[in-house]
């Protein structure tokens, strides 16, 4: 199995140079590709609250040694990838056929050269966002190949849902990333639909974006894409995208995943080395058993990046999940998982890396009482274990199958106090409100007093979902579940989307490299 349907098998704001556009200032370059955006739209989160850590040191250390055991006897198997093999040889590794056993300490001095922090810069510059160190950045929901539409209906998406996703995570204020394939438009030849894919991320957001990963020529694809976008120079000196590589647990990289990395890794482009884990197939039933798996495939495949180029940015990442030991399907929201990416998240602090996983993942079919409380458990552990790039934010149904509107709807509102919470307590003068203790003294209220009056419009969250009116009131507005108001919202919000500004030079040189690249192919839907 696979993370993603696709997948089977703080630099300088620099502006980027674009040939056609020469004539014109850096600055400009930059504003014109810029989008002012509906709404206040919330930065990418810099935690002020500590992060919660389960292993001690004697546990980490033994996870760590174990991992470099696992290195060293058994091995990780990059299949059907005659360079990469040789490039392990090359570096001191045992290759014994497709089975690379690596020296204790090789892939950590690999990765002394990879940066713990990185800017992810995006076509509007306001939305650049960090990822490492004490930043959290939300994107949606990644991979499903259904969707449940606004009319309840559970079909394959479309490229026209695909494009609504892009809107509404553009739209969405706690939503600091496009994402990747927010859903899966089988209505397009799949080695040609990565072209709408990505060129929808560039034309309807002006958020950062992830690229296509499922083979080598889409990836070369998306760099190209980009190349148009931000200019030769800015995409190899500057990480533009960031990219999810799945490792076949256990312990195997296939071919479709390491050509991705290496033309990723070769342009200077961000790689999220994953294992993909549901426990008790993919890895052990135990917590220490499964992080001891996923540290050893992540360190084999996050320093074969900079056997392709040292520095190019690599995350630490990880999906961790449960199943059923009467079905064997998939569960979400439960203890086990959480554990494991907690004591991932401290793994890859050790590291230097910055660290993935999380999000609002959950098995329900529809967005109810299930949906929300294993969705509310992953995605507390997401900000609390302190991880820098969260996908599976929003949207997220039916263990990744499908991209529910209602649920992203309901999502990006719990992303909203996640942000909020992620703010700490704040200490100032204005915040120990003595002046308003004086004022109201024993007995009063505080609802009229001059601090509340100049305070009331944020000092709480305000969702734009929840319903904390009466019973009668309720009733009289309908007796609306949230389901229904998510799905309210959600049709207000498409009425209103506005594109981002888009250069019409840069808009012309994308559409016309998307043609010539599907005039170059023939369909392909399998």
């Amino acid at each position: 199995m696979s993370d993603t349907i696709e997948n089977t098998g703080a630099a300088a704001d620099a502006a980027p140079r674009r040939g056609r556009n020469e004539g014109r200032g850096a600055a400009a370059r930059r504003a014109s590709r810029a989008g002012g955006g509906p709404g206040p739209s919330m930065p990418y989160i810099q935690r002020k609250i500590p992060v919660y850590e389960v292993l001690d040191e004697e546990a980490l250390q033994l996870i760590e040694r174990n991992a470099d055991t696992v290195l060293e006897e058994i091995g990780i198997e990059f299949r059907d990838d005659a360079e990469a093999l040789a490039l392990w040889k090359e570096a001191g590794a045992d290759v014994k056929g497709e089975r690379v056993h690596f020296p204790k300490g090789l892939c950590r001095e690999l990765l002394k050269t990879a940066p713990s922090v990185f800017t992810q810069h995006a076509r509007n510059p306001m939305r650049n966002v960090q990822i490492g160190g004490n930043a959290t950045v939300f994107a949606p929901v990644y991979g499903p190949p259904f969707v449940r539409d606004l009319e309840g209906n559970r079909r394959y998406a479309t490229i026209e849902d695909f494009r609504n996703f892009v809107k509404l995570t553009y739209m969405a204020p706690s939503l600091h990333h496009s994402g990747g394939t927010v859903c899966e438009p089988v209505d397009i030849p799949v080695n040609k639909r990565h072209l709408d894919m990505v060129y929808s991320h560039i034309k309807y957001s002006d958020k950062p974006f992830m690229g296509s990963v499922t083979a080598p020529e889409r990836a070369e694809d998306t760099i190209a894409m980009c190349k148009i976008l931000f200019g030769d120079d800015f995409v190899e000196n500057n990480t533009v995208t960031v990219n999810l590589i799945n490792a076949n647990s256990p312990m195997v990289f296939d071919e479709t995943m390491l050509g991705a990395a290496k033309v990723y890794a070769r342009h200077n482009q961000a790689c999220v080395l994953s294992p993909f884990i549901l426990s008790g197939a993919m890895s052990p039933v135990t917590v220490v058993g499964t992080l001891t798996q996923i540290l050893a495939e992540v360190l084999a495949g996050a320093s074969f990046t900079q056997l392709i180029r040292k520095g190019a940015p690599v995350l630490f990442g990880t999906f961790a999940a449960s199943i059923s030991m009467q079905s064997g399907a998939p569960t979400f929201g439960t203890p086990e998982p959480s554990l494991v990416s907690y004591g991932a998240a401290q793994l890859a602090r050790r590291l230097g890396l910055p660290f993935r996983t999380g999000g609002s993942l959950c098995g329900s079919k529809v967005p109810d009482a299930q949906a929300a409380h294993e969705s509310a458990n992953t995605l507390n552990m997401t900000l609390l274990a302190g991880t820098n790039f969260a996908l599976h934010s929003a949207g997220w149904l039916e263990g990744g199958l499908v991209s529910s509107y209602e649920k992203f709807m309901i999502d990006q509102d719990q992303l909203g106090m996640m942000q909020k919470m992620a703010q700490g307590v704040d200490t100032s003068v204005e915040a120990q409100a003595m002046d308003a203790i004086r004022e109201v003294g024993p007995g009063s209220h505080y609802l009229g007093c001059a601090h509340t009056q100049a305070n009331f419009q944020s000092a709480f969250y305000r969702s734009p979902l929840a319903d904390n009116n009466s019973f009668e009131q309720w009733e009289v507005e309908g007796a609306k579940r949230i389901e229904e108001r998510a799905n309210a919202l959600c049709r207000s919000w498409l009425e209103s989307y506005e594109a981002p500004h888009l250069d019409p030079a840069i808009d012309e040189a994308l559409l016309e490299f998307i043609a010539k690249r599907k005039n170059s192919m023939p369909d392909a839907f399998s």
